[in-house]
């Protein structure tokens, strides 16, 4: 019986620890500071590809994609609540 206790116990450690690391992964992916650095990094990468392909003023056609990625982002919660919403009432059916 002490040896099931044990490891009942050491079953449920493992998963708070899991569910720790799920906590933090969900941090970053809803932080600002990820968000940023995707647009920066969208901004660069299609800065760096206008500019080799020799589009006029690359620097500043790379904001629109940049820009439409960050709203991209900053809808999915919205959109995402709708869908589970919808998905939840088609199951209900």
């Amino acid at each position: 019986m002490e040896n099931n206790v044990k490891t009942i116990e050491e079953r449920i450690q493992k998963i708070e620890e899991r569910n720790k690391g799920v906590e933090t992964d969900k941090a970053w992916e809803t932080s600002w500071t990820r968000k940023l650095l995707l647009m920066a990094f969208t901004y660069l990468a299609v800065g760096v590809y206008l500019r080799a392909i020799e589009v006029p003023r690359p620097w500043i056609n790379a904001i629109v994609p940049a820009i439409a990625f960050m709203m991209s982002t900053l809808t999915m919660p919205f959109f995402k609540k709708l869908w589970l919403k919808l998905f939840k009432q088609r199951k209900e059916i």
